[in-house]
């Protein structure tokens, strides 16, 4: 009986002590925490998708970390109006239908641009140029038929994009649009579009907004279609950036000068290359290797740090940030600018763990 006694008050003491022990070690919160959750007063944090990044561990990524979604390529004019007469809707239904479900809003991207566009929309049966009248038209068509099919699921529209020039003192890209129908076809984009969904946030998007001379020139254009009345509601700031850029005061100045007329800016492709950016495609060097080491990765960790203070400092004027694929494992930049480059951009690995830059833009 005694043996007993000392084993249960043995036993007691064990499971006291493990009690105790149990109390100092509570779930770290900072540890569990996710992007769409830090961000909540802030803005929605998105991502870009493709159809295959719908199922298995990429949605669960998805659904866990982010509370926007972009399709990369299924909206664009080639893949879904490949034809005049014959849209494929497939891969952005899939999309939309998941994101619904998921209780995720959706920015679409892309109405208008001049790349990824199909041969049919500026030639006619016999293979001539159109006229202006019939690309307007063709234009109409597409953005009414798009818009309408999405209303009430898209929340906001990137109408045109990239539509300035990297060079040079022009306003306007010399593109077939511009050859064509003048700078009116970007005025005409963002009517059709407020005209199929009076409710959507439509946003003029384009990259390397923080060199000076095409940032002037991207306000320019703005500012043109707000003295006009243009339903034009914000700026896209693309952020196909790197480790090494852009600078905190060039993104301010950017952010500054777009929401000083009134605009809504997004960042709406965000990655951060740990190789020196490059806006044009070439070669490969002996030189050019793929590989993530240390230093890159807290450089990558300093500079998304350095970002997102920014986009924190300027709540209210940025209403959303989206990053440009889910994870390290599959990415655009992987073959871009150096075709056979592995690039290491984003927040989570190849693995989908977070990675030192991801503890960077959450825990603040």
């Amino acid at each position: 009986m005694l043996l007993l006694k000392n084993s249960l008050k043995g036993t007691a003491i064990l499971i006291s002590v493990c009690l105790i022990n149990f109390q100092f070690k509570p779930i770290d919160p900072v540890a569990q925490r996710t992007l769409k959750d830090a961000y909540s007063s802030y803005f929605p944090v998105g991502v870009a998708v493709a159809p295959r990044n719908l199922k298995g561990p990429e949605a669960d990524l998805i659904t866990q970390q982010f509370n926007s979604i972009t399709p990369e390529n299924a909206m664009k004019m080639g893949p879904i109006h490949p034809q005049e007469n014959r849209y494929f809707w497939d891969d952005a239904d899939a999309i939309v239908d998941f994101a619904q479900q998921k209780g995720i809003r959706v920015r679409g991207h892309t109405l208008c641009w001049h790349n990824q566009t199909p041969r049919w929309l500026f030639t006619d049966s016999t293979g001539k140029e159109v006229t202006k009248e019939m690309l307007l038209a063709r234009l109409k068509r597409h953005i009414t038929d798009v818009v309408s099919r999405y209303k009430g699921k898209v929340y906001a529209w990137d109408v045109v994009n990239e539509a300035v020039p990297d060079t040079g003192t022009s306003i306007y890209r010399r593109s077939k649009f511009y050859t064509i129908a003048g700078e009116e076809y970007i005025e005409k984009a963002f009517q059709y579009a407020h005209e199929a969904d009076p409710k959507a946030v439509l946003f003029y998007n384009d990259y390397n907004t923080e060199n000076p001379s095409k940032r002037d020139r991207i306000y320019q254009l703005v500012k043109k279609l707000k003295d006009k009345h243009i339903p034009i509601h914000g700026v896209g700031l693309q952020g196909h950036w790197s480790i090494y850029e852009p600078t905190a005061q060039e993104l301010e100045t950017s952010i500054k000068r777009f929401s000083s007329l009134g605009l809504a800016v997004q960042i709406t492709e965000l990655d951060l290359s740990v190789y020196p950016k490059e806006h044009e495609r070439r070669q490969r060097k002996d030189t050019d290797k793929s590989e993530f080491t240390a230093e890159m990765a807290d450089k990558q960790a300093a500079q998304y740090k350095l970002l997102f203070d920014v986009f924190r400092s300027y709540k209210g004027k940025i209403t959303g940030v989206t990053f440009w694929n889910v994870s390290d494992k599959s990415t655009w930049l992987d073959n871009f600018p150096v075709a056979g480059r592995k690039d290491y951009p984003l927040l989570f690995d190849q693995n989908y763990q977070p990675k030192k830059a991801f503890w960077s833009v959450v825990n603040f």
